[in-house]
């Protein structure tokens, strides 16, 4: 019996036929000119041969003249300056000021106290646990909201934080950092035209991600030298229109941690007024002078939050991009719906390493506290020491001072001029407002640091840095 063949020849048309009686070297390469000719004439109808040189070059189909002119049309193409696209939604926003500013670092060799990213790695039991879990081959897609033991340890933590249980499988999303819990909660929530309410400054992803969703942005300026809420100015915000309030607590670029006064009153008018909150809380084990309080634990907001938090910041492990949020089931479908279109799933040996980070002892987060504290303290006494008016931080690893002691006109002014003339770097904070003016007075410094680099950029603002 004649054995069937599991696969099919593709049947492909020939541009020469082919009669096997009559082949011989001379009608095999007429064959191949005839091919090639065939193949180049596809490629330069659908994508333009010049994408192509090496084909360009050996086809007798094209000739000398031609890969001349081909060659010029690509090199003028090449040096001719394109505008550049963008989808209006994001028409105004340019590359990110953390970027800009780490770039600047590099090309002045600059001490970087401006991005929020550690200089020292995270704990050997967590990035252990990461090589053991690629080995034990866990390296496939995984659930799309979550590797469940990862899940699992959220919901342990989360616990442990704010007394309040949840359903691992039913209402926590993984996903790639905190960034895109923000983008999936942003994008899965909010419909175009909401209102939603920004305290300023505020990370840039919010108002990126709310242009994305097409929401109206209404913001509420934290000013100086507290940064406290106004809170007649936020009931005076509230419309029917406000689907959502977004709160970082503890806060990124001040320190501010939101009172147990000023949540309970945000909370109040949710509730009257029938309004979501997100809330950011990647920072909250760096609370440094009260505990942290999550708004989902207050009486009644539950079922109206959505708390966003990630690994990086907590354990210094920024590059895994592993984050979640934490919402009812009826806020929940919202988020993973986005997140499945964004990326569908996070890297699956880190989610089983985070799990392993999340069940740390509490000594752990003792010792980071003690940690950072020390850090703080080299970075505040030495900003004093240099003259900048320095406003308290008691969360974050973040600290804002004002710059103005020092003559320069703006923030980015004197960003540039730190950089350039003194070798440090800091991030001007006009970016975190809606309208610039409301920050060019202030700049942020991150202490993320180890201690010699700390030490090192504020000598560097001693004998460089002058007042005027």
């Amino acid at each position: 019996m004649q054995s069937q063949c599991p696969w099919t020849p593709c049947k492909m048309p020939m541009p020469l036929s082919f009669k096997p009686s009559t082949f011989s070297a001379f009608s095999f390469s007429k064959q191949l000119l005839l091919r090639r000719k065939s193949i180049a004439s596809i490629v330069s109808t659908r994508r333009g041969i010049a994408s192509y040189p090496s084909l360009m070059a050996s086809s007798p189909s094209v000739s000398t003249t031609q890969k001349d002119a081909f060659s010029t049309q690509n090199d003028s193409t090449r040096k001719t300056q394109q505008p550049l696209q963008v989808a209006k939604r994001l028409e105004k926003f340019k590359t990110t000021i953390f970027t800009q500013m780490s770039s600047l670092a590099i090309k002045h060799g600059a001490i970087n106290l401006g991005q929020g990213f550690p200089n020292f790695d995270g704990p050997e039991f967590v990035k252990e646990a990461a090589i053991q879990a690629i080995k034990d081959g866990k390296n496939q897609y995984a659930r799309g909201y979550g590797v469940p033991d990862l899940n699992s340890a959220i919901a342990e933590r989360f616990k442990k934080d704010t007394g309040l249980v949840v359903d691992p499988d039913k209402e926590i999303t993984v996903t790639s950092g905190c960034t895109e819990a923000i983008a999936a909660t942003m994008l899965g929530l909010i419909n175009p035209g909401d209102e939603v309410i920004l305290f300023a400054p505020f990370y840039d992803s919010y108002e990126a991600t709310l242009s994305m969703a097409g929401a109206k942005i209404k913001c509420i300026t934290l000013c100086p030298p507290a940064f406290s809420v106004p809170i007649d100015e936020l009931k005076s915000a509230i419309t029917k229109n406000t689907r959502a309030i977004l709160i970082n607590t503890p806060h990124n670029p001040t320190g501010k941690m939101f009172t147990r006064e000023e949540l309970s009153t945000i909370a109040s008018l949710c509730i009257e007024n029938d309004v979501l909150v997100f809330t950011d809380e990647v920072y909250d084990k760096l609370a440094f002078e009260t505990d942290h309080i999550s708004m989902a634990s207050l009486p009644g907001m539950y079922e109206r939050t959505v708390t966003l938090n990630s690994l990086g910041k907590t354990f210094s492990l920024t590059g895994w991009k592993i984050g979640w949020a934490i919402a009812p089931p009826h806020l929940t479908w919202g988020v993973r719906q986005a997140h499945s279109f964004l990326t569908f799933a996070t890297s699956t040996p880190m989610q089983w390493a985070a799990a392993a980070a999340l069940r740390a002892s509490e000594s752990y987060y003792v010792e980071l506290k003690r940690d950072y504290l020390a850090k703080k303290k080299i970075l505040v006494d030495g900003l004093k020491a240099v003259g900048f008016k320095v406003f308290p931080s008691s969360g974050t690893y973040f600290v804002v001072v004002d710059h103005t002691p020092f003559g320069l006109e703006n923030d980015i002014a004197f960003c540039e001029y730190l950089i350039k003339e003194v070798g440090v770097v800091a991030i001007p904070t006009s970016v975190f407002y809606l309208n610039p003016e409301d920050g060019k007075n202030l700049v942020r410094f991150t202490f993320c640091k180890d201690e010699e680099t700390l030490k090192a950029a504020v000598e560097r603002m001693k004998e460089k840095l002058k007042r005027k």
